[in-house]
Parts: C-alpha cells; structure tokens; sequence
C-alpha cells in the first residue's frame, strides 16, 4: 500500500500527486508521458493504480550546475498515480479508493479538445465535469463521516470524553459543510483539527490541479494561455487549495518523441518557451506546498524538497539524519547571489554568504551548506 507525503531514506519529503478523469480524457497518457513510464503499452488493468517519477525542471539549478560542472546533478522530483477512470462505482471499490485516499494532491484532467478517433458523451464542458466529479468525491467523504459519527455516539453513550466530543463536533461541522455541496478543502479549521482530521484522509479536502487537455491549434500559445477563462474555470481556480492550467496533450506526446533541440524548435513553432507538462509539474510542486533549497559543488549539485516554512535544522535532515543530530549553523546564500558572486569565496568576501542558526526559515532557492559537529 502507498503511504502520503512519505520521506525518502535521506529524509526528504516524497509527495504523491493522483491524476483522475472521466474515461477518455487523456490521464494516462499524460502519466505516461510525464513518468516517462510504460510508453506504448495499455496498462492491463483499468481500476489498479500505477506509480511514476517525474523530475522537477528548475533553471535555477540548471545554472548552478553550468557554474560548478558537476559530476552529477540531481533535480528534485514529484510522484504520479494514474488512478484510471473515476465515478461513483469506482469510488467503491477498494483498489481504487485505496490508493486515491493515499495521494497528497489530485490533479484532475478536463477534456477540451475535439477527436473524431475518441468518442465523447455529449458536449465539451469542463466545468459540468468538475461539478459531477466533486460531487463523487464529496458523497464518498459524506458517507465515511457519517458511518464514523454512528460509531462515535455509540461510544459517548458509553464514557464521556472530551476530545471524543471534539471529534464529534468537528465531524458535524464538516458534515454540514459538504451537505452545503461545498469541498473540504474549503472549510477553515485550526491546526489542532487538522491533525485530527488528517486520519480519515477525506477525498474532498486534497488539493485539486484542475487540467484542462485542449485541441492542436495554430494559435496554441494563446489558446493555453486563454484556456481558463475559456472553459469558465477562473472562479474555481481562485478557491482555497486550487489550481487550474491547459495543456495540449498531442503536442506533448509529440514533444515526448523528440531531442531537445528538436523539441525546442517545435515549441519555438507554437510561440511557446517550454512544454506545458514542465509548467505542470511545477505547478503541482507549488500547489503540495514545497520549496527547494540547493546544494553545491564539484561532486553534486542537488535539489532537496522540504515544505515551506521548514527550519534550517529540519532542512539539514532531508539530506542526512545526521545533520540535523549535529546541527550548528548552516552557511546559507541565495541562489543568483552565488552566481553573481560566482565563487563561495567571492560571496563570503562580499559579505553575501550568511551563517543561520537552527530556527532559521529556508526559503526558495536557499543554497546551503550545513556546519556540524559529527
């Protein structure tokens, strides 16, 4: 079985984002295409859930490694589940459910695009799709409260507890609040609820990456760039915990075949900069709530994934137990600083490269380099 938000043996974090969608809408070739996994193959059953790595496009690591000419670099990395096909039906079943409870985030892939060779039922409407498919999710979490709320009142007939109560009132709260057809992910609760609503690993409250999979067009950069405001989803975007973007998934199954020269003339060709699928990915980083701070150097330069607002002394932990055992200081500096510096020793001498203590905020982009006693 996947557990959520696992860490990595180094200690970073591993974040599972699931893709779902109503039959033929293009999920599985876009996991196919981001994981790079199973390329050409049908996989055999529809309803088992299928694991894949996608790596982390960053720039700025790009060019911290063309400064120091590593012998490997390493970018940081999301985790994709193809979930199949979603619906009522699915939702029962446990090779479904299971796996679906399990991921961190959800991005949930809209048919936009017209294909004679894939039949649709009826026409084209995105937003219809999102409505029906949160509202599956919404009965599923409405029908685990509810089984749960029978259990509870049974045992606050037998002994009276406080934190019982609490979870009962919670629980009739979020209730009452999917009874009002609106997501979990929307209802405001304090951090003492979150931890006790974290267990029941509710559909409804994950983040939700709307994608919307649009026709070929001559105009495709506008198209994707318009797609949101097309298909009526900037009201839905801007909720709690929600993002939304378009992407051509013909364009990136080409994409896909090609060398990057090649690949970067034919985006060139669509007035594009880069694939819609790097824009995804990060977007997906984003929206779990993660950051990147850097190590450098001739052996390494690396990407580790913390979440945001992580302390120095926890970030020293995603690369090594140890570290964050034996933590003094971590030598910290921004990323396009060390490259203006363009030595460590230039940046110290400029007064730019920093000693943080253990309480110390990593931010976005931090490079570090972790002082210890072990």
């Amino acid at each position: 079985m996947m557990r959520a938000c696992r860490l990595r043996e180094a200690g970073e974090l591993v974040m599972k984002t699931g893709i779902i969608g109503l039959p033929q809408v293009g999920k599985s070739s876009l996991f196919r295409i981001l994981t790079k996994s199973l390329a050409g193959h049908a996989f055999s059953n529809p309803r088992e859930a299928h694991v894949g790595v996608a790596k982390v496009p960053d720039q700025r690591l790009d060019r911290l490694a063309a400064l120091y000419q590593p012998k490997k670099l390493v970018h940081a990395s999301v985790e994709y589940v193809d979930l199949g096909a979603i619906g009522q039906e699915a939702l029962k079943e446990t090779t479904y459910l299971g796996p679906l409870r399990q991921v961190d985030a959800v991005a949930h892939v809209l048919r936009a695009f017209e294909d004679s060779a894939v039949p649709s039922v009826g026409n084209l409407d995105p937003l219809a799709d999102i409505k029906n498919v949160e509202l599956d999710l919404m009965v599923s979490d409405l029908a685990q409260i509810e089984k749960r709320l029978e259990r509870l009142a049974k045992d606050l007939k037998k002994t009276r507890s406080a934190e019982l109560e609490r979870e009962h009132d919670l629980l009739e709260k979020a209730k009452a609040h999917l009874e009002s057809e609106r997501p979990l992910r929307d209802m405001e609760i304090n951090s003492e609820d979150k931890k006790r609503i974290r267990g029941f690993m509710f559909l409804s409250e994950k983040p939700m990456l709307y994608v919307l999979n649009i026709s070929e067009s001559g105009d495709l950069g506008r198209e994707l760039e318009n797609a949101v405001s097309k298909y009526q989803l900037s009201e839905i975007s801007s909720r709690p915990r929600v993002a939304s973007m378009a992407i051509c998934g013909k364009v990136e199954a080409e994409l896909a075949e090609m060398s990057d020269a090649d690949a970067q003339e034919f985006l060139s060709s669509y007035g594009l900069k880069e694939s819609g699928l790097m824009r995804l990915i990060r977007t997906t980083y984003g929206l779990l709530g993660l950051i990147s701070f850097f190590t450098v150097g001739e052996d390494e330069c690396r990407a580790w994934t913390i979440a945001a607002s992580t302390r120095a002394v926890e970030a020293a932990g995603a690369i090594h137990s140890d570290l964050e055992k034996h933590f003094i200081r971590a030598e910290t500096i921004r990323w396009d600083q060390l490259l203006e510096a363009g030595s460590e020793a230039n940046a110290r001498s400029r007064g730019t490269l920093r000693l943080e203590g253990k309480d110390y905020l990593v931010q976005d982009g931090d490079v570090m380099h972790i002082r210890h006693s072990g």
